[in-house]
């Protein structure tokens, strides 16, 4: 019943759901009118939007096992090192460049940010994957995850002394970001995607790790969906207890946060399953599946084009907030044409991109 082209689909839909939402909240027709399901916590707390970049970075470490798990049996492991570090850089070097467009301020660069994260956790976990057993891996993510919380609330920070996890600038990630971080930091003085909260985040990729392993163990789909449900309580059980030690926080990808966010992916996953390979349904799923086998280069395009479809530079007048203004001046709900045009933006996004799927054409990095 299961083979392994619909264990992809699955993984493609879910990937390409995780970029569709992406653009969504990346892309409001105004930051001023947004729902607040849209946003992410401001500090401690949690909302929907900051369910999609770990699960993103969930699916990542998946298919890392799946890609790398095919091509070690037909290359050497330094080719398969040379070919990760390399699509590594190219992932980071793309990050760069959607900070510097359209202007190209290297004054006011960002060393940081959503691709840039996304290739160090790539790099890190495809090392997992290529020198550490399974039994290594799951000692090394509780250990990070364990130092991770240790540190963060009971190690003194110089100049401040204990942590005070309720503001963002009383802990050792605001610390070492401000301290060691180069260039333009999103908030100033620290970075939501800085140096120390790399680690949690690289352990979400390695849940991903985990995920795929449990996938590999059967063919069955149900066994398969049941493994990965089990994976989900354990995972969200103990993000539920240490949530009272480490507050659930997106900016600092604390301990709970990764632990409950990896078992909110790993039944995205299963449900994915559930729908594509035990209900057949992944054929109704296909502009999510467009995104998915093209995803990088969906969110590439999305940061481009909004020069076009965001930007006054080009036309004299910016498109979005015109036509919230329209909403405005005629009494509408301006949240509600905000979205609108959040979703125009993704059929505007879908368009290549699905003419690229059709074609079978996959620019992967």
């Amino acid at each position: 019943m299961t083979t392994t082209n619909q264990r992809l689909l699955a993984l493609d839909i879910l990937r390409g759901l995780t970029i569709i939402f992406m653009i969504i909240v990346n892309d409001p027709g105004s930051w001023s009118h947004v729902y607040a399901p849209l946003l992410h916590a401001d500090w401690n707390g949690l909302t929907p939007t900051d369910y999609i970049f770990p699960t993103f970075l969930f699916i990542m470490g998946t298919s890392i096992v799946l890609s790398l798990s095919k091509r070690s049996a037909q290359s050497s492991k330094t080719d398969l090192l040379k070919k990760v570090v390399w699509r590594a850089v190219k992932i980071y070097l793309v990050g760069l460049f959607l900070w510097l467009w359209p202007d190209f301020d290297f004054g006011e660069i960002r060393w940081t940010g959503v691709l840039q994260r996304i290739s160090v956790v790539y790099l890190l976990c495809a090392l997992c994957y290529l020198y550490l057993s399974k039994k290594q891996q799951i000692i090394l993510a509780v250990t990070v995850l364990t130092a991770y919380l240790i540190i963060m609330c009971f190690v003194p920070v110089p100049g401040i002394g204990m942590p005070d996890l309720s503001v963002p600038e009383k802990n050792w990630a605001h610390y070492i970001d401000n301290l060691y971080l180069p260039g333009y930091l999103w908030q100033e003085t620290w970075d939501p995607e800085g140096i120390l909260s790399t680690f949690p985040a690289m352990v979400t990729g390695l849940f991903g790790m985990f995920a795929a392993y449990l996938l590999q163990r059967t063919s069955d789909v149900v066994k398969q969906m049941n493994s990965l449900f089990i994976f989900a309580t354990v995972l969200l059980v103990l993000g539920d207890l240490t949530k009272y030690i480490f507050p659930l926080n997106k900016a600092l990808w604390s301990t709970s946060f990764t632990l409950v966010l990896g078992g909110i992916s790993s039944i995205a996953l299963a449900s994915c399953i559930y729908l594509c390979d035990y209900k057949n349904y992944g054929n109704r799923f296909k502009m999510a599946h467009a995104f998915g086998v093209n995803s990088i280069f969906a969110y590439t395009l999305a940061g481009m084009c909004t020069l076009i479809f965001y930007s006054s530079s080009l036309w004299g007048i910016s498109l979005s907030a015109t036509f919230v203004e329209f909403a405005l001046s005629n009494g509408l709900s301006a949240k509600l044409f905000s979205f609108l045009y959040a979703l125009f933006y993704v059929v505007v996004i879908w368009i290549p991109v699905n003419i690229l799927s059709k074609r079978k054409i996959y620019i992967k990095l």
